[in-house]
């Protein structure tokens, strides 16, 4: 008798100790059970658009004690800008990364960040795109303008400089180049008043453009130069900082509405990390990455005679800003006022 109870002991807690170790194997950990995400961008994951990125997943799994987080589609993954935002706004996307001339292209008044000279100097942008006037302006065109999505937060590159085979000193070195241009009308009515041919096509097809002459020049920063590695192709980089190369985080309609409350302000709070620290740590990249440039060869000409461009683009920024609409006109007095 008590070696059957015995055995009724032993077999009760072998059914226990096997249910347990079932628990414990189907149990999802902390890692399994987080909710991810899609967040592609079209640039490659050493740029700013990745700095972005992994600023953005920590803060969101850290907000949300680990139930949320994002998995990365750099380097044009799941499609180059224009293809991001359709898929945004279709809700086939939960987030992305698009330059706000890219956003254009679905809200023409981002281009008044492609307006030339509206940002002075790293300082100015810096300022601009942590003010929170400006942000609040930015967030109000976009849900004014984009059905099926939202802007998060603003971003930046740095600056844009032009690229090609010759240095470009002043605006008379301008005169009669195919440059290649992002496609908004900011661009096409700026970059004609240097004497410049504008050129369209998807940021894929530059670099071989340039290397068969298609066209003469491109314009990026100078960490998209290089990690695109264009420097092949176009060895010489001029330093005009003629426009800012800013980007915006973007969430689908679809996804905002399946959050609660309670989730939005996880997601929001990620962006917002990015908005405070991504631009320091993109012209931090832009710095390093130019000191990499002149060590594998590339001519840097930091002697440009910007003073030409400035003088035909100034009176652009009044108006062009108000031709783009009331937000675009909105944000480039905030953006001009900030001292």
């Amino acid at each position: 008798m008590k070696i059957r109870d015995g055995r009724r002991v032993f077999n009760t807690l072998s059914v226990a100790i096997a249910a347990a170790a079932l628990f414990v194997a189907l149990r999802p950990d902390a890692a399994s059970a987080q909710t991810k995400y899609r967040f592609a961008y079209d640039q490659p994951k050493a740029t700013g658009y990745g700095v972005a990125g992994d600023i953005f997943n920590a803060k969101l799994t850290e907000v949300s004690k680990g139930a949320m987080g994002i998995d990365q589609y750099p380097g044009a993954q799941l499609g180059q800008e224009p293809q991001l935002l359709q898929l945004i706004k279709a809700g086939d996307l939960d987030f992305c990364i698009t330059s706000t001339a890219n956003t254009a292209t679905v809200s023409p008044q981002a281009g008044v960040f492609s307006l030339h000279f509206l940002f002075r100097d790293e300082a100015h942008l810096m300022k601009s795109l942590a003010d929170a006037e400006v942000s609040k302006a930015v967030r109000g065109m976009i849900d004014d303008t984009v059905p099926g999505a939202h802007a998060l937060t603003l971003m930046t590159l740095g600056f844009r400089d032009i690229y090609s085979k010759k240095e470009i000193k002043s605006i008379d070195d301008l005169k009669g180049v195919k440059i290649r241009v992002q496609a908004t009308a900011t661009e096409d009515a700026t970059f004609p008043i240097y004497g410049t041919q504008t050129v369209h096509m998807p940021f894929g097809s530059v670099y071989t453009s340039l290397q068969t002459g298609v066209v003469d020049a491109a314009e990026n920063s100078v960490n998209v130069y290089l990690v695109n590695k264009h420097y092949e192709v176009a060895p010489v980089l001029s330093m005009t900082e003629h426009e800012a190369n800013n980007s915006l985080i973007w969430v689908s309609d679809k996804l905002w509405k399946t959050l609660t409350p309670e989730q939005q302000g996880w997601v929001q709070a990620a962006a917002d990390e990015v908005g405070k620290v991504q631009p320091g740590k993109a012209l931090e990249m832009e710095h390093q990455s130019a000191a990499k440039l002149t060590q594998v060869g590339v001519k840097i000409v930091t002697a440009v005679d910007k003073s030409g461009m400035q003088k035909v683009a100034a009176p652009m920024i009044e108006k062009l800003s108000t031709e783009l609409g009331p937000h675009a006109a909105k944000i480039a007095k905030l953006v001009q006022g900030i001292k």
